[in-house]
C-alpha cells in the first residue's frame, strides 16, 4: 500500500487508462442514457425565476406547522401549488416554502390573509411573499442558455490554439458529459433548479476544463518529439501523460470535494439550510464527474482522433516493430559506451600463461 501511495506520489504508477477506454466509454454512455431518459420523462422541478409564479415564505420557528398543513391551506385559499411545499432552515430560522401559479398583487394580499388564519398566524409578521412573472422567467433561461454556449465556444477556442483542434474536441465531449450528467442527476434526485444551480453548473464546467488542461499540457509534452523517435506509439505516451498528472487530478478534486461535501450533507442535510443545496448538490456532482471525464475520456478520444492519422498509424506500426525486434540496427546506443564493430571470425581466447603475440616488424619507407 505504501509502494503503491508513493508511485502516485511521484507520478510513476502504471495504470492502463488508455487500452481500457472502451470499458470507460461503455460506462458513460450507460450514464448518459439514463441521464437522458429522466430529463426527458421525469423532467426537472425548475424555480419560479425561471418558469415565474408567486411563493410564499412562512415562518415556522418553534411552531408544530408542517409542510401537509401549509399545502392543506393553501388549497382551500383556492390556490393550488406548484410543487410540494419545502422546510429550509432550522430552530429560530426555520421557514416552510410554498409556490403556486403566478398571483395578482390583490390576489396575494387575500391569499396572505387566509394563510394566516388557517395556520393561526400573523400575515404582515409571518408569511412574505415573492412573485417572478412568466416573462422574467423566460428571460432568466434565455440568458443562461446563451451564456452556456458563449462558454464553450470561447472553451472550444482556447483549446484550438493554445493546444490543437483535436484535444479542443476532446475537452468539448468532457464538457458535454459533465453537463448532460450533472443536469440528469439533478433531475433523478428533483431539487430545485435555480439560478444558484446555473451560476454551480458553470463552476463545475470551469473545474473540468482546468483539470483537463493539465491533462493535456503533459500529454502535449510527452508527444512532441514523438515522430522523431519513434520510441512509442502515442496511445502510450499519453497514457503517460494522464499517470504522471494523477496525483494533482486526485489531490484537486478532493480539496475541492471536502468543503462541497460539508455543505451539501452537513449544511442542508443535517443542519436543514435548504437554500443552499441546490448550488451544493451541484457542485458535488459536477466536480466528482469532471474529475472522471478529466481521466477516462478526454485524453482517450484525442488518442482516438490522433489515431485516425496516417502520420501515427505509420508511428504505431514503427514502435511495434521496434518492441518485437529489440535489435534493430536504428537502436540508439546508450551514452557512455562506445560501439565495437566486429568483422569476421573472433579470435580464440589467450590460454593462461601464454605470451602475447608478436607483432610483425614495421618496414620502414
Amino acid at each position: 500500500m505504501s509502494s503503491l501511495l508513493t508511485r502516485l506520489y511521484r507520478g510513476e504508477t502504471r495504470i492502463d487508462f488508455i487500452g481500457t477506454r472502451r470499458r470507460w466509454y461503455f460506462a458513460s454512455l450507460v450514464l448518459l442514457g439514463i441521464c437522458v431518459l429522466s430529463m426527458l420523462f421525469r423532467g426537472f422541478n425548475v424555480g419560479i425565476d425561471f418558469k415565474g409564479g408567486t411563493q410564499f415564505q412562512i415562518k415556522a420557528a418553534n411552531t408544530s406547522i408542517t409542510t401537509g398543513q401549509v399545502e392543506e391551506a393553501l388549497a382551500r385559499s383556492g390556490h393550488g401549488t406548484e410543487s410540494a411545499a419545502q422546510e429550509v432552515g432550522s430552530g429560530t430560522t426555520r421557514q416552510i416554502v410554498i409556490k403556486t401559479k403566478e398571483l395578482k398583487l390583490e390576489e396575494q394580499t387575500a391569499t396572505e390573509r387566509k394563510l394566516g388564519a388557517e395556520l393561526k398566524l400573523d400575515p404582515e409578521e409571518d408569511i412574505s411573499t415573492e412573485s417572478v412573472s412568466s416573462s422574467w422567467g423566460g428571460e432568466i433561461t434565455k440568458k443562461a442558455i446563451q451564456g452556456l454556449i458563449v462558454f464553450l465556444i470561447v472553451v472550444f477556442a482556447y483549446i484550438t490554439l493554445r493546444f490543437e483542434v483535436k484535444m479542443a474536441i476532446g475537452a468539448m465531449v468532457a464538457l458535454l458529459h459533465d453537463l448532460i450528467v450533472a443536469a440528469g442527476i439533478y433531475s433523478l434526485v428533483g431539487f430545485e433548479l435555480t439560478p444558484s444551480t446555473i451560476v454551480g453548473l458553470l463552476t463545475i464546467l470551469g473545474f473540468s476544463l482546468y483539470d483537463t488542461v493539465v491533462v493535456f499540457d503533459k500529454v502535449a509534452e510527452n508527444t512532441r518529439d514523438l515522430l522523431a523517435t519513434g520510441r512509442e506509439t502515442y496511445a502510450t505516451a499519453a497514457n503517460r501523460a494522464v499517470n504522471q498528472t494523477l496525483m494533482r487530478s486526485v489531490n484537486t478534486s478532493l480539496i475541492s470535494l471536502l468543503p462541497v461535501a460539508g455543505l451539501l450533507f452537513v449544511g442542508a442535510g443535517v443542519l436543514g439550510v435548504g437554500t443552499i443545496k441546490d448550488l451544493a448538490l451541484i457542485l458535488f456532482i459536477g466536480l466528482a464527474v469532471g474529475a472522471y471525464s478529466s481521466l477516462f475520456l478526454a485524453t482517450p478520444v484525442v488518442v482516438d482522433l490522433k489515431n485516425r492519422e496516417p502520420r501515427y498509424q505509420a508511428l504505431t506500426k514503427r514502435a511495434q516493430a521496434r518492441q518485437s525486434s529489440p535489435r534493430l540496427a536504428d537502436e540508439p546506443v546508450p551514452a557512455g559506451i562506445t560501439p565495437v564493430v566486429r568483422r569476421g571470425t573472433p579470435a580464440p581466447a589467450p590460454k593462461p600463461g601464454a605470451r602475447p603475440a608478436s607483432r610483425p616488424p614495421r618496414k620502414r619507407p
